[in-house]
């Protein structure tokens, strides 16, 4: 097994829900091989509760939850990222920045849990959902065989679990 860390950053408009549960969960079931960070093309400035309560329902330390902006990942002092997963559709169309090292990137819509309108049971279900698949997907990627793959084979498996579809082994 390779001592390689793989740095990824997962993106959303606002960096308040979906993004900072993806950066959860990638750091647990990657712990020492994948580094999760999150961020947002204009950063909501806090972090949607209903996410925070989902996170803690489930035992994660929610202290480095904070929304911030994805240009923090742009600089010349920021980590090199391997893999950037826009997680929102509208956050597709926007204009990035220029990632060091020319990351892998693909689109894995999810739909955001905090346009959920109704009583709190409708929301929580609603963030318990986009939980569920971000997890699902997480759980697929870190498992590709990512040193053995090349680029194109790389990016179809990434493209295909963002299609929630994934290629059988």
């Amino acid at each position: 097994m390779s001592d390689h860390v793989y740095n990824v950053l997962f993106l959303c408009n606002a960096n308040s829900a979906r993004s900072i549960m993806a950066e959860a969960i990638l750091n647990r079931i990657g712990a020492g091989r994948f580094k999760g960070y999150s961020a947002g093309a204009r950063p909501k400035g806090r972090v949607n509760p209903y996410a925070i309560q989902l996170l803690q329902s489930l035992s994660y330390d929610t202290s480095f939850a904070r929304s911030k902006s994805w240009d923090e990942f742009s600089g010349a002092d920021a980590p090199e990222m391997n893999f950037v997963f826009t997680l929102c559709d509208s956050t597709a169309n926007e204009s990035c920045p220029v990632w060091a090292g020319h990351p892998m990137t693909a689109l894995w819509a999810v739909p955001d849990p905090s346009k959920a309108a109704g009583t709190d049971a409708v929301q929580h279900f609603a963030f318990a959902d986009a939980y569920r698949m971000l997890n699902n997907r997480i759980g697929l990627f870190i498992n590709l065989p990512i040193g053995s793959l090349d680029q194109l084979a790389l990016k179809q498996h990434l493209e295909e679990i963002g299609r929630d579809q994934p290629r059988p082994n």
